[in-house]
């Protein structure tokens, strides 16, 4: 009897290894089944360096991470290296005896100046690209980078495109495979989470001035390639610059945690040729130009309803879900008391003015056409088949 208790616990041991080993193989084999390439501009299968440098600043921070990081190898070496030479070669079982004495002027003197010098050599290099990465006079462009939960929002205010402005959005693809437990076997795009539906467009060999701030919470813009991380705080403005010298698609993300989709607010830089960047600018002030809706247009529901479900899918169905059921604290917009409502003044300032202390975020930066589309949208969308329109001059007499 003894002996069989014993055999059943090895069998349970044994079941119980070859188990995790299991478990252990059927995640590497998932995480090999979403394997990408590595992404131009981006990040890279297995990338252990730094970013490849695009920019001056960037190229001058990744010699300083040498420069340092070589510094730090040599003091390792000798002061380790002197410590185990002692221990190896005084050590009191060959007969040594430990000496005694204090008090050496020409030690003193060695241990000051040495790591001066060191600290010198370290501080001079580092303040100089210190003070040229905060140098953001004489800029080119410059561009007002606005984070925003969970989204960047960006205004061209000076130089060539100025008075564009639109939103930056995780592409509404990636967010719904995401969604569903992530990207099928083999299916993962290479720009997964990283792609966006409006990004950032500059000129090549320019110097682009980036002023940032946010709407709600702290948010930071950041570009590994370009070498430039600068929070973006709400109320208080802070800049960076950079000048890509080539053409090309850069990735960065927001790097300051800011709420439970702080994975879902990428930054796609597209650095263009001087001549594509002036075509862009002349398509986007069209663009700008055809949306400038007259606010007094009387529009049908049907037209509402076709504008609003884009204007829907580009901004709010990230977080209310393309079936408008919401999720966790994020309330469901079908059959919310608020949208069936014909008091069209509440669902239209919860838009303007955010609400729930920020976790749902004002939505001014919206055409008055756009905010009613989408409000009449969700009117009369899924179960909320109100027959409710709003029109955009009860937003426009709302703003005032």
């Amino acid at each position: 009897m003894k002996l069989s208790n014993t055999m059943s616990k090895k069998l349970r041991l044994g079941m119980q290894h070859a188990g995790s080993i299991f478990v252990s193989s059927a995640a590497w084999v998932s995480t090999t089944a979403y394997a990408v390439n590595d992404l131009p501009g981006g990040p890279a299968v297995n990338q252990l360096n730094l970013h490849p440098a695009v920019t001056r600043i960037a190229q001058e921070q990744q010699w300083l991470h040498w420069f340092m990081m070589a510094i730090c190898l040599v003091i390792f070496v000798a002061v380790f290296g002197v410590m185990f030479y002692s221990i190896l070669k005084h050590r009191k079982s060959v007969g040594h005896k430990a000496a005694n004495f204090h008090e050496s002027t020409l030690v003193e003197i060695a241990w000051t100046i040495v790591p001066f010098i060191i600290v010198i050599a370290m501080a001079l290099p580092a303040t100089k690209v210190l003070v040229a990465q905060k140098d953001t006079s004489s800029a080119d462009l410059t561009i007002k980078a606005t984070g925003i939960q969970w989204k960047w929002g960006y205004d061209y205010i000076k130089g060539e495109g100025e008075g564009i402005a639109f939103v930056s959005t995780l592409d509404n693809a990636h967010r719904e495979m995401s969604n569903n437990g992530g990207p099928k076997a083999g299916e993962a795009p290479d720009d997964y989470l990283l792609k966006v539906d409006n990004p950032l467009v500059v000129p090549v060999n320019k110097k682009i001035r980036v002023i940032t701030t946010a709407n709600d919470v702290i948010h930071a813009f950041a570009v590994p390639a370009f070498g430039i991380k600068q929070d973006a705080i709400p109320g208080f403005v802070r800049d960076t610059w950079f000048r890509a010298d080539k053409v090309g698609n850069y990735y960065g993300q927001c790097q300051e945690l800011c709420g439970k989709e702080h994975a879902y607010m990428p930054i796609h830089v597209k650095v263009v040729s001087a001549q594509d960047y002036s075509a862009w600018v002349a398509a986007k002030s069209k663009e700008a130009a055809a949306k400038a809706d007259d606010p007094a247009k009387v529009w049908t529901l049907a037209d509402l309803k076709a504008r609003g479900e884009k204007v829907y899918a580009a901004n709010c169905a990230a977080c209310h879900q393309v079936n408008g059921k919401g999720a966790g604290p994020i309330k469901p917009l079908d059959g919310s008391a608020i949208v069936l409502s014909a008091d069209h003044s509440k669902q239209i300032m919860v838009l303007l003015n955010g609400a729930a202390g920020g976790a749902m975020p004002p939505w001014k930066a919206l055409s008055d056409t756009d905010l009613a589309a989408v409000i009449s949208f969700t009117k009369n969308n899924w179960s909320n088949q109100t027959g409710q329109l709003v029109q955009p001059a009860e937003v426009q007499a709302a703003r005032k």
